[in-house]
């Protein structure tokens, strides 16, 4: 039976898999009984540092050994973990910390030479509810000190006030589009999360885990730690994801799994010393996103040589979504994102209300175990967001086929109309990408004073491609409304650090 709360869940693993490597993180090697007794350890300094069952505890740290511990020992003690974005900058940590009320942060001064500290400081007085700052880099055996003196009986009283319906995290979104909000889940959903990936990935104690996908992040946390913890597999954190060193990973310890986003294994394929890494270990990966090119997951499976290769779709207030099924085809799999995981339900429903036809757009719901309980301290949004019947509207356009798989379209905030007709970015920018001069495009829609708006293309070549040359390429394979009316070559486009493209920074440079 899989355990509901996540002191459960480190007491299982440690009397199933006990001498087995948990977390390999450079010259540091966890086994599962280490991971449970560095677990409880850190629960000890959370309470010897004030924390207590329903606080929250903030964590400002990239993937390193320390940050499952750290997480996992304030969820056992009942407080609900809030991972922070390791880009943000000091106002925007500030404003999470105060929203939040955190009585505790885990940091790292000076990750990519960021001193995550003094920013705080230079945002303003901290939040005073914020009752200790540890900085792993020279703090932690400190803090982890300051619980020698909690006893058992503390310890069990604190696990014991631990239900299944207790706060896991607070995750808040990404804020791309407007304020960022908390999305909260029980520890039961944030658990279930993590099964439903396990299973869907059969991960067992033979997989070697690379996560490249932060662990503040649902995809790195939920996905990834929590997902292997469940499974008894072992963690390979990558703190900072260079092509070359993941390519020496994969190679040195026989990296079996490897999730991540497009561009982690568009980067792999496009290596130029690719041939010289043998990658024979690699068994399975997700790319996880709406929308890529037609020709990833086949590059996936023939150029790097991963077994099985499959699609999903989620976000913050359901992450895991969807998975394709084992064993497709990688040409189907780069056109749905698979049926509802179970547990789920979804639906497309058109604007007048109605479930859309087979094939016929319509916006995204979901309703299921796992779906968010909410947004912290905002009802309004949860109840814009979740109807009385439990459903949870997306945003997010697409259409389920015959067989009940899901293709995303686009989401409905990035939508445009060229002359009344509707333009969905995702489909110009799979269409571009099927370009072999290009690497990746963004398309948004600016406006036009004839028709509305119309779309302007970013586009990251690999050769001397002209916008011209794209122009003309792209006639034959689009609608002409489609069609972007103006092209900017780029070296990049601008991503968070989850992997998502900023179209808000696209339409700034726009204006």
């Amino acid at each position: 039976m899989t355990p509901r709360t996540i002191s459960a869940l480190i007491e299982k693993a440690k009397q199933t898999y006990a001498d087995h490597p948990a977390i390999v993180d450079g010259t540091t090697t966890l086994t599962y009984a280490e991971l449970a007794d560095a677990t409880d350890r850190a629960a000890r300094a959370f309470l010897a540092s004030g924390v207590r069952s329903g606080d929250r505890v903030a964590i400002w740290a990239p993937n390193r050994w320390e940050f499952p511990v750290a997480a996992l020992g304030a969820q056992t003690i009942g407080a609900a973990v809030v991972p922070l974005n390791t880009r943000y900058r000091g106002h925007e940590a500030r404003e999470i910390l105060e929203r939040s009320r955190a009585t505790a942060l885990i940091t790292v001064n000076g990750f990519l030479g960021t001193d995550y500290v003094q920013m705080l400081h230079d945002a303003g007085p901290l939040p005073e509810h914020l009752l200790t700052i540890v900085d792993l880099g020279g703090d932690w055996d400190e803090f982890l000190a300051r619980g020698d003196d909690i006893t058992d009986k503390r310890l069990e009283d604190a696990k014991a006030t631990v239900t299944p319906d207790t706060l896991a995290d607070l995750l808040f979104t990404s804020g791309t589009t407007g304020k960022p909000k908390g999305v909260m889940c029980a520890q039961r959903q944030t658990i279930g999360t993590a099964d439903v990936w396990a299973r869907g990935a059969a991960l067992s104690p033979e997989d070697r885990y690379a996560i490249v996908n932060p662990f503040f992040h649902g995809f790195g946390y939920k996905a990834g730690f929590l997902a292997a913890f469940s499974a008894g597999a072992t963690i390979y954190p990558i703190a900072t994801y260079t092509p070359t060193q993941t390519l020496q990973l994969i190679q040195d310890e026989r990296i079996t799994v490897l999730p991540g986003a497009p561009t982690i294994f568009t980067t792999l394929i496009n290596h130029e010393d690719l041939k010289a890494y043998d990658l024979s270990s690699l068994r399975f990966a997700i790319a996880g996103a709406a929308s890529v090119p037609e020709s990833l997951f086949a590059d996936m499976r023939d150029v790097l040589g991963i077994d099985e290769v499959k699609g999903a779709y989620g976000l913050t207030e359901c992450l895991v979504a969807t998975t394709t099924r084992p064993g497709e085809d990688p040409a189907h799999v780069a056109k749905v994102v698979g049926p509802a995981v179970e547990g789920l339900e979804i639906r497309t429903v058109t604007p007048t209300g109605e479930d859309a036809e087979p094939g016929e757009d319509g916006e995204v719901w979901i309703r299921g175990d796992n779906v968010m309980l909410g947004y912290f301290e905002n009802p309004e949004a949860t109840a814009e967001a979740i109807d009385e019947d439990g459903w949870l509207h997306t945003g997010d356009v697409g259409f389920l086929d015959e067989h009940g798989c899901l293709k995303i379209t686009d989401r409905i905030k990035d939508m445009f109309t060229v002359g009344g007709f509707n333009v969905y970015p995702a489909e110009v920018e799979n269409t571009l990408a099927g370009h072999p001069g290009i690497v990746e495009a963004a398309v948004i829609g600016v406006p036009d004073a004839r028709l509305g708006q119309v779309g302007k293309a970013f586009v990251v070549v690999r050769d001397d491609l002209t916008a011209d040359s794209i122009a003309t390429w792209l006639k034959d394979r689009l609608a002409n409304y489609k069609q972007p009316r103006a092209y900017v070559l780029v070296d990049s486009l601008p991503r968070n650090a989850s992997g998502k493209v900023l179209k808000t920074e696209l339409r700034d440079t726009s204006i």
